[in-house]
C-alpha cells in the first residue's frame, strides 16, 4: 500500500495588518506540534543526502529521485556540490509527512565545513545521524555526536547501506555504545536472505510486523505480520525494545516485567519520552541507495523527535544584565536568531529561526553586533526556501525557519529582535582557519573586484579569514583545510567572475612559551614639540607562565603591588585588558597570535593624571612583549587527527608513508579485508596528501582528517 501522505503546511498566509510587534502574535501551540525541525547529519559518505533525496520523494515534497552520483540531488544544489559530489552547504526545504510538517535541513559531512553543522545543530529540535553500516562510526560521526551534545538535540539513528557487503546492524550497535558512551535502541532491523544478501525488508520490532518495500523506487510498502521463524531471530531486540520504553516510563514497568505485550501507542509514547529527554536513542536500519527503510524513519520522525514546543527555552540576555527564556510561540516581543548568512542570485540573505512573535515585510529589527553597537535594519522580504529555490511568504511564525532579505549588516549569530526590546541570545562559534593561500587577482581581475568579492564570501562563511602577511605584504586567504580553499576559489570564479592566482597552502602558526618570566616596563609618551601636552607616563610589571595544550590564554588582572592607598578603577583595569590583548595578538618569533599562555600583573606604576588609560594599555603590551621574549617562546603548528580506511593490502605501504610524514600512530585495525588506522599528523605534513593516497591504494583508500590542537612539532 502506498504511504504518500497529503501536504499539511499549517496555517495559510496572513494578511499584511501593519500591527506592531508587540500587538501581534504567532503561531498557536496546534500548529506547532505538527513542526519537526530536524537536520540530517553523517561522516562524508555515509549516504546522508541520498537518504534526504528519498525522505523528500516519499513525502511527495519532490516529484523524482536525484541521484549524488549522477550530480542531480535536489539538496546539493550549488554547482561545486555537484561538480564534486558532495554536500558544502546547509540545504533547506519542507517535507508532509502524516499530516505533519518537516522542515529537514541537509548538512555537510566533510570535515571542513564543519562549521554548517554546527550553526544548522543551533536552530533544530532533533537530528537524524546517518552510519555506514560497514564502517560503522567514523570520525566526523563522534564530531557530529559532540555537537549534538553541545545543544542537547534528541536523536534518532539510521544505519545506512546495508545492502553492502560486510555491512553489520548489530556491529553498528555496539560501536555506537564503545565510541558514543550511550546504548541505542533497534526500532527497525534490515532482513537478509539465505545467501546472507540484504532483501528489500526490514522488521518492525515494535509492531512485529515485516514490511517489504516494492515498485520502481520503494514507494509501495507491503507490510504483513512477520514470519515466526524470522521473529525468533529478533526477539531478544523486541524485548529490549520493551525495556527500554519500561524505564522511561514507570506506567509499563509493571506489564513488561510480568511478560505482557503493552499497546503499541503506549509504547510509543515511551520510547517519545525517553528520546525527547535524552536518555534513549532509537536506531533504525535501511540502505536509501536501494529505497529500504526509509518509510519507517519518517514515522520515526513524526513520533519520536521533538517538535518545537517540546525543547526547552531558550536563554537570552537582556542589556540590563537580566536574562529571560524565550519559550518558543508564546507571547511577547519578537525575537529570531541569524544561524547564516548567504548569497543569493546575488544578493544578501539571512536565514533565520523565529523563537517569539511574527515577523512580517517591512518590520525593522534590531541587533546587538559583536563590536557592542546596536543596529535597526528593516526586512524587505521573507522566503520560504527549498533547497536552490526560495518562494515569497508574507510573514514568518514562530518555529519557523525562513530567508530574509534587505538586512545588509545582520551577521552569523546575531539576534533580531523589536526594536524597543533587545535581546541577546548565545552567539555560534565559528573555528579559527588552520591553512592559507596567497592569492592576488587573476588575469582581466582588478583588486577592488576581488575584495570585493572575498568580503561577500566571507560573510557567508566565519571560518573563512582575509590577512596581509606582515612580512611579505601578501594577501593571504585562510580557511579550514584545502578542499575549503579550493571551493572558495571555484566559487569566485563562477559566481563573481573573479580569476585569481595562488600559492601553495601555507599552515597557520601559532606562539606560545615554555618557561616563566617575568618583566616590566615604564612606559613614556615622547614630548610635545609645543609643550601643550604633558608627558604620558605608566609602569606595569607583567608575570607570564606556559599553561596546559589547549587552554588557551587566562588574564590576571588584579595587581599584586600598586602604590600605597591606591586603587585601579574600571577604566584602568579595562586598559590593562586591552594593552595585554594586544600583546597576544603577535608573538616575539613569528608575529603568530600567541596561545596557551596566563598572563599576570605583578604591579602596577601611577603617576596621577600623566598615567591615562592609553599610557596604561602601551606599557602593558610592551612589557608583556618583553616577557614573552624572555620565556623561551615557541612556535606551535596544528596537529591534525587523521582517520584512514584502505585496503588491507595496502597498509603496509601506507603506514611508511605516515610514517615518514612523522605521524603518531593510534591504532590499527583490520576487517573484512579492510584496514583502518588512526594517527596524529602535524598539517604541514600532510599536504597534498589525498594525492599520494590515492596512487598508492589505487584510488581506493580513503580519509578524512580534523583539528586536534597547537603544539610543537620535532623536527625532522
Amino acid at each position: 500500500m502506498s504511504r504518500h501522505a497529503k501536504s499539511n503546511h499549517g496555517p495559510g498566509p496572513a494578511k499584511r495588518v501593519g500591527r506592531p510587534f508587540a500587538q501581534r502574535t504567532g503561531g498557536g501551540p496546534q500548529q506547532l506540534s505538527a513542526v519537526r525541525n530536524i537536520g540530517v547529519a553523517a561522516h562524508v559518505d555515509a549516504g546522508k543526502t541520498t537518504l534526504t533525496e528519498r525522505m523528500l520523494f516519499y513525502t511527495g515534497a519532490s516529484h523524482k529521485i536525484g541521484e549524488v552520483h549522477d550530480g542531480a540531488a535536489h539538496m546539493d544544489w550549488m554547482a561545486e556540490e555537484q561538480q564534486h559530489g558532495i554536500t558544502i552547504t546547509a540545504a533547506v526545504t519542507k517535507a508532509p509527512w502524516r499530516a505533519h510538517v518537516l522542515q529537514v535541513v541537509d548538512t555537510p559531512g566533510h570535515v571542513d565545513f564543519t562549521i554548517e553543522v554546527e550553526r544548522s545543530m543551533r536552530v533544530l529540535d532533533g537530528v537524524i545521524i546517518v552510519l555506514d553500516g560497514v564502517r560503522g562510526v567514523e570520525p566526523q560521526t563522534e564530531t557530529v555526536w559532540r555537537q549534538r551534545c553541545r545543544f542537547g538535540l534528541p536523536v534518532l539513528f539510521f544505519v545506512n547501506k546495508m545492502d553492502r557487503p560486510g555491512a553489520d546492524f548489530a556491529r553498528c550497535l555496539k560501536a555506537i555504545e564503545a565510541k558514543l558512551g550511550v546504548t541505542p535502541v533497534a526500532l527497525t532491523v534490515p532482513v537478509f536472505d539465505e545467501q546472507g544478501q540484504a532483501a528489500h525488508a526490514v522488521v518492525h520490532l515494535l509492531h512485529r510486523t515485516l514490511i517489504r518495500f516494492g515498485g520502481e523506487q520503494g514507494e509501495t510498502l507491503a507490510i504483513e505480520p512477520c514470519p515466526e521463524p524470522l521473529w525468533q531471530r529478533y526477539a531478544g531486540l523486541h524485548e529490549t525494545l520493551l525495556l527500554a520504553a519500561a524505564d522511561a516510563d514507570e506506567a509499563l514497568a509493571d506489564q513488561v516485567l510480568g511478560g505482557e505485550e503493552p499497546d503499541a501507542a503506549d509504547v510509543i509514547a515511551a520510547l517519545r519520552k525517553g528520546t525527547l529527554a535524552g536518555t534513549l536513542f532509537p536506531c533504525l536500519g535501511g540502505s536509501a541507495l536501494r529505497n529500504v527503510g526509509v518509510q519507517p524513519l519518517l514515522d520515526a520522525a513524526v513520533d519520536l523527535l521533538p517538535a518545537p514546543l517540546d525543547r526547552p527555552p531558550a536563554l537570552a540576555r537582556r542589556p540590563d544584565g537580566g536574562t529571560e527564556d524565550l519559550v518558543l510561540g508564546a507571547a511577547g516581543p519578537f525575537a529570531a536568531l541569524v544561524f547564516k548568512v548567504q548569497l543569493w542570485d546575488g544578493r544578501r540573505h539571512c536565514f533565520v529561526r523565529v523563537y517569539r512573535n511574527r515577523l512580517q515585510p517591512g518590520d525593522r529589527v534590531s541587533f546587538v553586533a559583536p563590536d557592542g553597537q546596536t543596529v535597526t535594519e528593516q526586512v524587505a522580504r521573507i522566503f520560504d526556501t527549498d533547497a536552490g529555490r526560495k518562494q515569497r511568504l508574507d510573514g514568518a511564525e514562530p518555529g519557523q525557519i525562513v530567508l530574509l532579505a534587505g538586512l545588509r549588516h545582520a551577521g552569523t549569530g546575531d539576534t533580531l529582535c523589536d526594536p524597543d526590546h533587545p535581546l541577546l541570545l548565545e552567539r555560534i562559534d565559528a573555528r579559527q582557519p588552520v591553512l592559507s593561500l596567497a592569492i592576488e587577482p587573476g588575469a582581466g581581475t582588478d583588486e577592488a573586484r576581488l575584495l570585493e568579492a572575498l568580503d561577500k564570501v566571507i560573510q557567508e562563511d566565519p571560518t573563512l579569514a582575509v590577512a596581509e602577511d606582515a612580512d611579505t605584504g601578501q594577501r593571504l586567504l585562510r580557511g579550514m583545510g584545502e578542499l575549503h580553499l579550493q571551493i572558495v576559489l571555484e566559487r569566485l570564479a563562477r559566481e563573481f567572475g573573479v580569476g585569481v592566482r595562488s600559492g601553495r597552502p601555507a599552515v597557520a602558526s601559532r606562539e606560545s612559551i615554555t618557561a616563566e618570566a617575568s618583566t616590566g616596563f615604564l612606559y613614556t609618551s615622547p614630548p610635545s614639540p609645543d609643550s601643550k601636552h604633558p608627558e604620558l607616563t605608566a609602569g606595569v610589571t607583567v608575570q607570564v607562565r606556559p599553561a596546559a595544550r589547549g587552554a588557551g590564554n587566562r588574564l590576571e588582572l588584579e595587581p599584586a603591588v600598586l602604590p600605597a592607598g591606591a586603587a585601579l578603577t574600571a577604566e584602568q583595569h579595562d586598559a590593562l585588558r586591552r594593552g595585554l590583548t594586544q600583546g597576544l595578538a603577535a608573538g616575539p618569533l613569528q608575529a603568530a597570535p600567541v596561545a596557551d599562555v596566563v598572563v599576570s600583573v605583578a604591579g602596577v606604576e601611577l603617576f596621577g593624571a600623566q598615567s591615562t588609560p592609553d599610557a596604561l594599555a602601551a606599557a602593558a603590551a610592551r612589557a608583556l612583549g618583553k616577557a614573552l621574549a624572555a620565556a623561551a617562546p615557541c612556535v606551535l603548528q596544528p596537529v591534525m587527527r587523521v582517520d584512514v580506511v584502505v585496503p588491507e593490502d595496502n597498509l603496509g605501504s601506507v603506514l611508511g608513508d605516515l610514517q615518514q610524514r612523522q605521524a603518531v600512530i593510534q591504532s590499527t585495525d583490520t576487517s573484512d579485508g579492510t584496514a583502518a588506522v588512526v594517527c596524529e599528523a602535524a598539517l604541514a605534513k600532510l599536504l597534498g596528501y589525498a594525492t599520494e593516497l590515492r596512487s598508492l591504494t589505487h584510488g581506493r583508500g580513503q580519509f578524512s582528517m580534523q583539528f586536534a590542537r597547537f603544539d610543537v612539532i620535532a623536527a625532522a
